[in-house]
């Protein structure tokens, strides 16, 4: 079990080379711990270009079709954003010292309190739904690609969730934690794509409903489950 002293800066490598060659049934640590051990530079630029190619293509599609100007304006900034972060990475220089999650030689994770990580990025062309995100957060990318990396070598079996809140927001929450867990059933599929997705799982409709101060009526749109 780590502590906080494992993973201060001067420890962490050491602990980080235990865990390597160390034969072990478990490792215990916390999420801000688990988040200091990264995932390879090469895996991280692939993944980001694979996002970037989707968002290409939704804005090509947009284009070809006359989509909404709104939509396309979200997935340039969302584009540029990981052009940014591409370009971060291509400048940072390989240190031969970093232990890379890859290299622990972890097979499984479980994630306790898994809905921290709902904050994943789902590129849309709808407008104005409640809980799309064109942004993420980093601890959401970290763990996206640890766990696409744990499908590889396990046969998507590598991943296990526990949260008593998988859904608390908005369904987009349902298709944030089956990109997690079942990415590879989405991609056979063809609903790797939260707009394939909802066109086949719900629907958006426009409610009113009651403000938090308790007396202002508001319409938005929300997506809603079908056949649940």
């Amino acid at each position: 079990m780590a502590t906080n002293k494992d993973f201060e800066t001067k420890n962490r490598k050491r602990f980080c080379g235990r865990i390597a060659t160390g034969d072990y049934d478990a490792i215990i640590i916390g999420r801000s711990q688990f988040e200091k051990v990264p995932i390879s530079m090469e895996r991280q630029i692939a993944i980001l270009r694979q996002q970037r190619q989707e968002i290409l293509d939704g804005i090509r599609e947009l284009k070809e079709n006359s989509g909404d100007h709104f939509s396309r304006k979200q997935m340039e900034r969302t584009k540029k954003s990981i052009d940014a972060k591409l370009k971060e990475l291509n400048d940072q220089s390989r240190k031969d010292d970093v232990v890379t999650f890859e290299e622990l030689g972890v097979d499984r994770i479980f994630i306790d309190e898994a809905h921290y990580y709902k904050n994943l990025a789902s590129f849309s062309k709808m407008r104005n739904v409640s809980g799309i995100a064109q942004t993420e957060a980093q601890k959401s990318s970290d763990l996206y690609m640890k766990c696409r990396y744990l499908d590889e070598i396990t046969g998507g079996r590598g991943v296990i969730f526990a949260t008593g809140t998988p859904i608390s927001n908005t369904m987009v929450e349902m298709f944030t934690m089956q990109k997690y867990l079942q990415y590879n059933t989405l991609k056979k599929h063809g609903l790797l794509h939260f707009d394939a997705w909802a066109s086949t799982f719900g629907e958006t409709v426009t409610a009113i409903e009651l403000a938090p101060e308790g007396y202002t009526f508001f319409r938005w749109k929300k997506y809603i489950p079908l056949n649940l």
